[in-house]
C-alpha cells in the first residue's frame, strides 16, 4: 500500500477501493436525507478524479469516508461520512487531515465544500480546518419533512 495516514482509536486511512461502495452507500445514507445510491459511488471509486478516502481498522471494518473531486488547481468536498458510532471521536478530522495532506502532491490549490447551515458539528470542524463561509444556496438540500435547508459554501487555501 503506497499511501496510509494514521487516525485515532486504531483506525487509519487508505484510498477507497471498488470493493467499498456498498459499505459508503450505506455510510452516506445514514449522514444524508437522499443518500447516493452503490452505482455512484461505483463510478466515483473508478474515477481518478474523485479520490476517495477510508476511515478504517486493521481488518478494513470501514468507520467513515471523504470523497472529492479534483479540477485543475482546484479541489471540492463532494461528501464525508462518518458512521453514528464513531462520530465526535476525530475521525473527520483525520479524514480530512489526510486529504489535506495528499492534495500537497497535487496542483490543487484551493478546496471548497457545501455544508447545511445547520450542522453545527461539520461547520464548526470546517472553521477549525481553517475554512471560511464565502455564500450561501438557499433550497441546497432537500429535507425529510418536504423542506430545503440552506447550504453554506465554504473555501480554504490549501497552501
Amino acid at each position: 500500500m503506497d499511501k496510509l495516514w494514521m487516525a485515532p482509536h486504531g483506525l487509519h486511512i487508505e484510498p477507497a477501493e471498488v470493493k467499498d461502495a456498498q459499505r459508503l452507500a450505506q455510510l452516506h445514507a445514514q449522514g444524508f436525507f437522499r443518500g447516493w445510491p452503490v452505482a455512484d459511488f461505483l463510478g466515483f471509486l473508478d474515477d481518478r478524479a474523485t479520490p476517495t478516502y477510508v476511515a478504517c481498522d486493521a481488518r478494513r471494518r470501514i468507520a467513515g469516508f471523504a470523497l472529492i473531486r479534483l479540477v485543475a488547481d482546484e479541489s471540492e468536498l463532494l461528501t464525508i461520512a462518518v458512521d453514528p458510532k464513531w462520530r465526535g471521536k476525530g475521525v473527520g478530522r483525520a479524514l480530512l487531515d489526510a486529504v489535506f495532506a495528499d492534495l500537497m502532491m497535487s496542483p490543487a490549490r484551493k478546496m471548497f465544500l457545501e455544508v447545511d447551515e445547520q450542522n453545527r458539528p461539520a461547520i464548526k470542524l470546517y472553521e477549525k480546518l481553517g475554512f471560511s463561509t464565502v455564500s450561501s444556496r438557499k433550497g441546497y438540500y432537500a429535507k425529510a419533512d418536504g423542506s430545503a435547508a440552506t447550504a453554506l459554501v465554504m473555501t480554504r487555501d490549501l497552501g
